[in-house]
């Protein structure tokens, strides 16, 4: 048995790596999103000259830039958690995650490092088209990224490709490890999730300027396009997610028990809107569900079992609480976002879909909401995962580092006080941006360099712009 010190430290370390990772998701999933947003303004830039596509890109490009910074900086500290916090985990998987996170900065993390410069300030430099590969060749890089991240992630929930000797997994096939048997929908539904974000994001953006009658022309062109990229993502993500659910149902049932609140196993299973999970008597409270729709959906069949949690032992069980909310908030969100794009669709027949104020208000109020979903996607899947981080083979509380519960804490804390700071900051630039708004290309006004150097000084910190300086941007 764990003494009450390790177990705290476990607690605070599972805490420290669910606060860090959960801030951490936001800003690749803009950064994924977004750069493919960009990648097709500059394509259509390029296929039609018109200009406003390239100020959309200007615009959104400085967004997509200080996420890139985020995203870099909350990246770090959960590759050295690995060490600090988590070290038998280290120590028994290390053959298998550390190649891969390595794989994944020497060939995703250097590309994008090496072309990111020429999108945010090569259009003077380099020529159009090779601009245009820069912009691939960083879309490229962001979702090779995300590609290994989410195949080591992957394998922690459904392990393959290893065989234990002396207490250390050693890797026997390299391509089993790295296309898991959950991997190709886990990773499907992180980027169509990621698209989703920034796609509802550009749109609250677009919105807020339309309500505001600033910057029409451009908001127009891209509260349209968010609404036909929505139209098209957010139904797809549904069936993803669908198949996705199948796989769980057959790799993980206690997740997918613990998602859907069934206790005991049953056919013809209700599909819950609402309940309040009771562990301790194991059933639900304030039920509202759709009868045998939960089986028709996971099995395919109206009379399809479904496991319930008291299949496995409570010590076996992840939290249900947690994952049966996360879920539906997800699940609630990813209906939102179909809702705004068939409603979209529909005032776009009507030749009203900018002037719909209802509409504009209610993408705005969605700005955030794709990271929203995104987050309480991941904790559906990382909380119902547990108590296990190598699912079936290594316990969370046996991967601890065996540190002091204070030193985690403090940790922790510190944490806290920074990514807060940090939210803070960018924040005030983001703010900064969408209040300046797009900004006219080089002739269409005398203004424009004084602008972009003056944003370039903001995000910089750089006070000390001089004039020359800012015609060397």
């Amino acid at each position: 048995m764990l003494d009450p010190a390790v177990l705290d430290a476990a607690l605070l370390s599972r805490l420290q790596f669910a606060f860090t990772v959960s801030f951490h998701i936001v800003w690749p999933s803009l950064t994924i999103g977004l750069c493919l947003f960009l990648f097709i303004l500059e394509t259509l830039w390029l296929k039609t000259a018109d200009t406003v596509y390239l100020k959309l890109y200007k615009f959104f490009v400085k967004i997509f830039a200080l996420a890139f910074g985020m995203g870099v900086v909350t990246g770090i500290p959960l590759a050295w958690q690995f060490g600090t916090n988590f070290s038998e985990l280290s120590r028994i998987a290390g053959s298998v995650l550390g190649p891969l996170m390595g794989v994944e900065v020497m060939t995703a993390f250097f590309l994008e490092a090496a072309f990111i410069g020429v999108m945010l300030f090569g259009w003077d430099r380099v020529s159009p088209r090779l601009h245009y590969l820069a912009t691939f060749l960083v879309m490229l890089g962001t979702h090779n990224s995300a590609f290994w991240v989410v195949s080591a992630n992957s394998w922690l929930h459904t392990p393959a490709g290893v065989e234990m000797i002396d207490g250390v997994m050693v890797v026997k096939d390299w391509w089993a490890v790295i296309f898991n048997p959950s991997f190709p929908y886990r990773v499907t539904h992180m980027l169509l999730a990621s698209y989703l974000s920034a796609t509802v994001m550009v749109a609250g953006v677009c919105a807020w300027y339309l309500i505001k009658r600033q910057h029409v022309e451009i908001a127009r062109k891209g509260f349209s396009l968010a609404l036909w990229l929505l139209l098209f993502l957010a139904p797809l993500q549904v069936l993803v997610g669908d198949n996705h659910g199948l796989q769980v149902l057959r790799d993980q049932p206690r997740k997918i028990a613990a998602m859907e609140g069934v206790w005991h196993t049953e056919r013809q299973a209700p599909l819950l809107l609402f309940a309040v999970p009771d562990k301790d008597h194991e059933r639900n409270e304030h039920e509202v569900k759709v009868p045998g729709l939960a089986s028709l959906i996971l099995t395919h069949h109206l009379d399809g079992e479904i496991k319930g949690l008291t299949e496995w032992p409570r010590a076996d069980r992840p939290p249900v609480a947690p994952v049966f909310f996360s879920f539906r908030v997800m699940v609630g969100l990813g209906l939102a976002f179909i809702a705004l794009g068939v409603t979209g669709l529909g005032l776009r027949r009507g030749g009203r879909l900018y002037q719909a104020r209802p509409l504009l208000w209610l993408a705005c109020l969605l700005t955030p909401a794709g990271f929203v979903a995104t987050i309480a996607g991941w904790w559906v899947a990382e909380i119902g995962r547990q108590p296990y981080l190598i699912d079936g083979i290594l316990r969370t509380a046996d991967a601890v580092s065996p540190v002091p519960a204070a030193a985690v804490a403090s940790s922790l804390a510190a944490y806290l006080v920074v990514y807060g700071l940090m939210l803070i900051a960018f924040f005030y630039y983001c703010h900064h941006l969408v209040q300046r708004g797009p900004l006219p290309l080089p002739g269409e006004t005398p203004a424009e360099q004084h602008a972009e150097g003056e944003w370039l000084a903001v995000a910089g910190h750089a006070s000390l712009y001089t004039p020359d300086s800012k015609g060397a941007q």
